[in-house]
């Protein structure tokens, strides 16, 4: 039982909340039963778990911890004083584990989509918000996308911010990282289709054929995708804005876009 905020574990934990300990330890969080849940179902390995099980929510968290005992993860039981010190959520529910990041690249993706004739991808240029990148993430779960591509990265894939919004599908959707060169160049090699999702298109989201190998370029909150991707697509697409918005958040226009091409292979 730990109980003292000095700690070096919980020092650790504390500390992987910012970027720079992330990269130097090459370390992530990852808070909450369901998060948690879905790393392990995706073999992620957790090297710690905090548990407090005053903070408990529901039934389930006594199965889940000893799962993750028997896959070689230290067990770390603590008091709800040093629990709600390492935690970032406004409710925590006890749990949290730490974990070694992942290789994030495009061959990784490769080795995903192996078999998958009319891959689906997502290409996320430069998002800025955890919580659009989170959202973009459980979207293209949510939607079937085979892989999500982070161009030119802004925001950390492993802030814990994107592991929460992401609701766990971090683990369950491919995610690679890579310049926008690099992403183009294999994108052209595997001869996708890049649609650029930006409010100037002339085409409308819906008179765009999906149905084969695609990937749907969204850019950053505040300016869109970049000169590199208006020009360097094969189509433009924009979403229809009858009132004075003249753009949708990123996240949102994503999901739309998605469901669409979702609409259009009939795979409800």
């Amino acid at each position: 039982m730990i109980s003292s905020l000095e700690n070096s574990l919980v020092k650790q934990a504390v500390h992987l909340r910012e970027r720079h300990w992330r990269n130097k330890l090459g370390l992530f969080l990852i808070e909450g039963y369901r998060e948690i849940l879905r790393a392990q179902e995706s073999k992620t390995k957790l090297d710690h778990l905090f548990v407090c099980p005053e903070l408990f929510l529901g039934v389930n968290e006594p199965k889940l911890i000893e799962e993750a005992r028997a896959s070689g993860c230290k067990i770390i039981t603590c008091t709800d004083k040093v629990f709600k010190k390492i935690s970032y959520r406004d409710r925590p529910d006890g749990l949290l584990a730490i974990a070694p990041q992942l290789p994030r690249d495009l061959h990784f993706l490769e080795e995903k989509l192996q078999g998958i004739s009319s891959p689906l991808l997502i290409i996320a240029e430069a998002i800025e918000k955890p919580g659009n990148l989170g959202t973009i993430l459980r979207s293209a779960d949510a939607a079937g996308a085979h892989g999500v591509i982070i161009s030119n990265r802004c925001t950390d894939i492993y802030n814990p911010n994107v592991v929460r919004a992401s609701c766990g599908t971090l683990f369950s959707v491919p995610v690679v990282e890579a310049t926008s060169e690099e992403v183009l160049a294999w994108l052209h090699k595997w001869k996708i289709q890049i649609i650029a999702a930006m409010p100037q298109a002339q085409a409308l989201y819906t008179d765009i054929n999906m149905t084969g190998p695609t990937a749907i370029a969204v850019g950053t909150e505040q300016l869109g995708l970049s000169h590199t991707w208006k020009t360097s697509a094969h189509i433009q697409a924009r979403l229809p804005m009858c009132g004075k918005a003249d753009s949708l958040n990123v996240a949102m226009a994503t999901t739309l876009i998605l469901y669409e091409a979702l609409r259009q292979r009939n795979t409800v």
